[in-house]
């Protein structure tokens, strides 16, 4: 009996959290800011968020006619990393009602990292919201998923 009990018991924790964890990922996807210079793939790694660049409306430096690269990294052994499959968003968690948290933002256009949190106002528009110290002082951009069409 004692042996069902504790089945049953790690049974019952294991789908609520993978239920948690599912509510969670309807993140995942690729996602577009507002500006369309850009397109971000979100996934998740371990139990965090992370978003990283796959594709650039100019994805070559004018000058160079190379592939752009971080040249505003405030690190300068970064600034040579390509900006396509720059991760620019970090650490984010899921902390319900919609909303991601914990996380940052790196703009390539400034070479600055912001303290970040996601909020999905349906199942195709994100407000992501960067700010330094305190959330009211920060900006916010609207991201639309984009639907991959399979080849």
């Amino acid at each position: 009996m004692t042996t069902k009990l504790c089945s049953l018991l790690v049974l019952i924790m294991l789908f609520l959290g993978f239920t948690s964890n599912d509510e969670g990922d309807r993140l995942i996807g690729v996602w577009q800011p507002s500006s369309g210079k850009a397109k971000v793939k979100i996934e998740k790694i371990g139990t965090k968020y992370y978003g990283k660049i796959v594709w650039l409306k100019e994805p070559n430096d004018p000058n160079t006619q190379k592939p752009k690269v971080d040249k505003n990294n405030p690190d300068e052994s970064m600034r040579n990393v390509p900006l396509k499959g720059y991760r620019m968003l970090k650490d984010f968690v899921y902390g319900g009602k919609d909303q991601w948290n914990e996380g940052t933002i790196y703009d390539p256009e400034n070479g600055s990292t912001y303290s970040c949190e996601i909020n999905m106002k349906d199942k195709s528009t994100l407000e992501i919201r960067g700010y330094i110290g305190v959330k009211a002082l920060g900006r916010t951009d609207v991201w639309k998923r984009l639907e991959i069409k399979a080849n």
